[in-house]
């Protein structure tokens, strides 16, 4: 069985020079050009062309995420100060209150209840 040897893929500076290169040829064989496939176990080809226009992307240095003010990029769902009990009974406070509130595992509360709301009020551990 003749098997092929996988190129690594370019990135950077690199990339974009071998895709300018390349001029009038197709997104695809582009992406094969630069090393942007993977080998199958029968030996054939399958094109990563998504992961050669991230990479492209990336080395035109376009920032396509949203970075949050805590600066560590990652997404989700922002605080709408609004929870629901959940199917067994709990409610969750979910990690958008926790981080803005600067809570940390462990951290203990006394809960009291009124008529139609909850408090929670942090007992301070330390005197």
């Amino acid at each position: 069985m003749n098997k092929k040897k996988k190129i690594e893929p370019l990135v950077g500076e690199a990339l974009l020079n071998k895709v300018q290169e390349l001029g009038n040829l197709s997104k695809e064989e582009k992406a094969r050009s630069c090393g942007y496939y993977s080998l199958t176990k029968e030996g054939g080809e399958r094109l990563n062309t998504m992961k050669f226009l991230k990479a492209l992307i990336d080395a035109e240095g376009i920032e396509l995420d949203s970075k949050l003010q805590d600066g560590n990029g990652r997404g989700g769902r922002s605080a709408t100060y609004r929870i629901a009990v959940q199917a067994n009974g709990n409610l969750l406070i979910g990690s958008a209150y926790t981080k803005q509130m600067e809570l940390h595992p462990g951290d203990e509360f006394e809960v009291s209840l009124g008529r139609k709301h909850i408090h929670l009020k942090q007992i301070n551990l330390e005197p």
